[in-house]
């Protein structure tokens, strides 16, 4: 089957699809786009996190098929057009959320949702928005001062 769908904000087609093929695989294999990662393919680290019509998802536990004239944004979506990073993104490097990289684009993913609907978050809300990301390296501690720290940017700067 082919499916159209909308990917960071360009129209995308993908031929040849099995409609129970994965939306990971999809964005990773066949439209070239490795920043959601693979990681437990059950929907449960949140490595592979993507925004379908503005809501998060586990790209692993939508089919391809779901996605039909649908919206995507991935991690890479999240950079300007000028391919300079969001404030999201730029908080979690100043901040030194990012060790080994492999949680960070589902975390960057679900912060930006979370800023998006609360900009200015408790502790206790950053916590549960961010409670399907699982992370190995950093230990949490890092990762949170990213989202205070790009949550007061926002807040201070006025942009997302």
């Amino acid at each position: 089957m082919r499916v159209n769908f909308t990917v960071n904000g360009r129209q995308q087609e993908a031929d040849d699809v099995w409609e129970g093929e994965s939306l990971l695989y999809v964005l990773r294999e066949r439209l070239g786009l490795p920043g959601s990662k693979n990681a437990c393919e059950q929907g449960e680290c949140g490595s592979c996190t993507v925004r379908l019509d503005g809501v998060t998802v586990c790209a692993c536990l939508v089919a391809a098929g779901q996605v039909e004239g649908r919206e995507v944004l991935t991690v890479e979506g999240l950079a300007g057009e000028d391919s300079a990073l969001s404030c999201v993104q730029q908080a979690f490097v100043d901040a030194g959320a990012v060790q080994c990289g492999f949680c960070t684009p589902g975390l960057l993913v679900q912060t930006d949702a979370l800023l998006e609907q609360n900009p200015s978050p408790s502790d206790q809300d950053i916590r549960e928005a961010l409670s399907g990301n699982l992370c190995r390296c950093t230990g949490y501690e890092k990762i949170l001062d990213a989202v205070r720290l790009a949550a007061a940017r926002q807040d201070h700067e006025g942009t997302p």
